[in-house]
């Protein structure tokens, strides 16, 4: 048997483990919707001329009053759906609670997922967080502590369904086709956030914005059936792959240990320095990707006074380019190392500097091009689609360095990354309360600076060998 598979054994674009991938996409594109839609929903619901009225509590009155006197506790869009007093700080908490959930649980799913099986996790998952979708305007009529407890609740879902695609590739995804299937999947929330935000702002104005949370609450609910019927752990249990693809899969993986569960060398791993430099990458990418995530229709609403029809459509430029950026890094990066034009730690280094370097450049540029409509849309379209290319980077490194912890390991670099999210989150809201002009430009020179830093610690310490902590032990009786 040869040690290292050859790309060209196997079926490819037909196979399972491509539809696998189209799946992940799907369900990655159902969560990223489920997250931004209220990125895009909030500009209908906050009132815009009270930003600074009170920061922790919605302008619901009593039922009476309300029918008395409307204009007092919100006012009407064409479609009648309430509008609240948040302040801008109140909007960064309410943007970073999702993130405090999937921190709470990135970490333990990943684990257990190893034991108990990524596909009921990810399901689970995925299930929690369209229910919690399609209640959303509701808890925003009983205050902004529940649609705070609701995203927080939300974020814990999603963090179970994030880290558990990685317990899956780790038995999927044949050494050389990892790029091509992470970036294929992955592209689902880059294409999630680009509908979202196309089609949200016209929702809102025809519809309401509460039927944004209803309509991709429920594309969810559709996507945890396809999910439980077509997925499993791994291909030797499914009814449905062919015995070419199910032997191709085995041998290209032979040389990977998928061991029963183990201890985890924790002690191993925090004296890691290649683990902390993916950790880093995570923390830097996801600290500029949360607020272009969160606030970029808000940006081009304040910054470039469109409506929020207008908003939406534009906003969704940027992760169209981001979808197309992460499969075309994909296919690149498995080019490169197919052909062995560069080595592992090369392609992965590469793409790390072009995912952290590029949208760093375009971020600083912004500030000073807001006087050029079609200069700040291309910045702006930049900024994602050349950051997603981090995802043949240092994103899926763990799969190189420690394959037998993927998920265990995905699930604390997602936590490292969240953590850059709540921060940034946060730190933005306060930073354009104080003032709009001088705030954003703080907000892009620091992003700009974070970036900066873990490129460089990225390039100092990554590796692409599986650590000597992480490799199978034998032991040979005499």
């Amino acid at each position: 048997m040869d040690e290292k598979p050859s790309t060209r054994k196997g079926p490819d674009f037909c196979s399972l483990r491509y539809g696998l991938a189209l799946i992940m996409h799907f369900s990655n594109f159902t969560m990223i919707t489920q997250r931004v839609s209220l990125s895009i929903a909030i500009i209908a619901m906050v009132n815009s001329t009270q930003h600074h009225g009170l920061s922790n509590v919605s302008t619901e009155e009593p039922l009476a009053e309300t029918l008395n006197n409307p204009s007092r506790s919100f006012k009407k869009f064409n479609t009648g759906a309430s509008v609240y007093e948040w302040s801008p700080e109140t909007q960064g908490i309410i943007f970073s609670s999702i993130s405090y959930g999937i921190i709470l649980t990135l970490i333990p799913s990943g684990y257990l997922a190893g034991i108990f099986g990524a596909k009921q996790m990810l399901g689970a998952g995925l299930l929690t967080s369209s229910l919690l979708t399609l209640f959303t305007p509701l808890a925003a009529d009983f205050g902004v502590i529940l649609v705070i407890v609701t995203r927080t609740v939300q974020g814990m879902a999603q963090g179970m369904a994030w880290t558990g695609q990685f317990t899956i590739w780790a038995k999927w995804a044949p050494p050389l086709e990892r790029s091509k299937l992470t970036s294929i999947a992955g592209s689902g929330a880059a294409f999630g956030s680009f509908i979202i935000l196309c089609v949200g702002g016209l929702i809102s104005q025809a519809l309401g914005w509460p039927f944004i949370f209803y309509i991709f609450g429920i594309i969810g609910c559709v996507c945890c059936l396809l999910w439980f019927t077509v997925i499993y752990d791994d291909p030797t249990h499914h009814p449905c792959i062919s015995v070419k693809e199910k032997e191709y899969i085995m041998s290209s993986l032979a040389q990977q240990p998928s061991s029963p569960r183990r201890s985890v060398p924790i002690k191993a791993m925090v004296r890691c320095l290649p683990l902390w430099a993916i950790f880093m990458g995570f923390f830097s990418h996801f600290w500029l990707c949360t607020i272009i995530i969160s606030y970029l229709p808000t940006y081009i609403s304040s910054v470039l006074h469109v409506n929020i029809r207008d908003s939406g459509v534009l906003s969704s430029l940027p992760f169209i380019a981001a979808s197309s950026c992460t499969i075309l890094g994909g296919q690149l990066a498995d080019f490169l190392l197919s052909r062995n034009l560069l080595r592992l730690i090369n392609v992965r280094k590469l793409f790390s500097s072009l995912g952290l370097l590029l949208p760093s450049l375009c971020a600083v540029a912004l500030p000073f091009v807001t006087s050029s409509y079609i200069t700040t849309m291309i910045l702006l379209i930049l900024i994602p689609g050349t950051s997603n290319l981090c995802d043949s980077g240092f994103i899926i490194n763990t799969l190189d360095v420690a394959p037998r912890y993927a998920s265990f390991l995905m699930g604390i670099s997602r936590g490292f990354g969240l953590i850059a999210g709540i921060i940034s989150s946060t730190t933005t809201g306060f930073l354009i309360s104080q003032d709009s002009v001088s705030g954003w430009r703080n907000v892009f020179f620091l992003s700009a600076a974070v970036n900066m830093f873990g490129l460089v610690f990225y390039l100092t310490f990554g590796q692409a060998e599986i650590q000597d902590w992480a490799k199978e032990r034998t032991i040979t009786r005499l």
